[in-house]
């Protein structure tokens, strides 16, 4: 595991945000939804794919809080412009489980 100092990692913004919008996104490679997650007034509302399909539908998705990293170049995936990370942790056969705050943050806060 490479290590990075304290600055290193202060530099990765990650915020909290709501989910607005879940739909399918037929043309990836593999299972994905295209998200439009909000992050406050600061942000705004921004967009990411995410393959998260085998334990998450789009009406799930819709009001679900997640977090972000929202600093990175935006991403051409597709025909899509991915502009933020939504972090997830694989489980045991590989599935993809968001990760989110389990209180009421608002959304834009940074993770600390």
């Amino acid at each position: 595991m490479a290590e990075i100092s304290f600055d290193d990692f202060m530099k990765v913004d990650i915020r909290a945000g709501t989910i607005i919008e879940a739909v399918e996104f037929p043309e990836a490679r593999k299972p994905a939804y295209k998200l439009r997650i909000d992050f406050g007034d600061e942000i705004g509302v921004k967009r990411s794919s995410a393959q998260i399909t085998d334990y998450y539908t789009p009406e799930t998705l819709v009001g679900r809080r997640v977090m972000a990293v929202v600093n990175f170049p935006p991403r051409q995936i597709g025909p899509f412009m991915s502009e933020v990370l939504t972090l997830g942790v694989s489980d045991a056969a590989g599935a993809i489980v968001l990760i989110a705050p389990d209180s009421d943050v608002p959304n834009g806060g940074r993770l600390h």
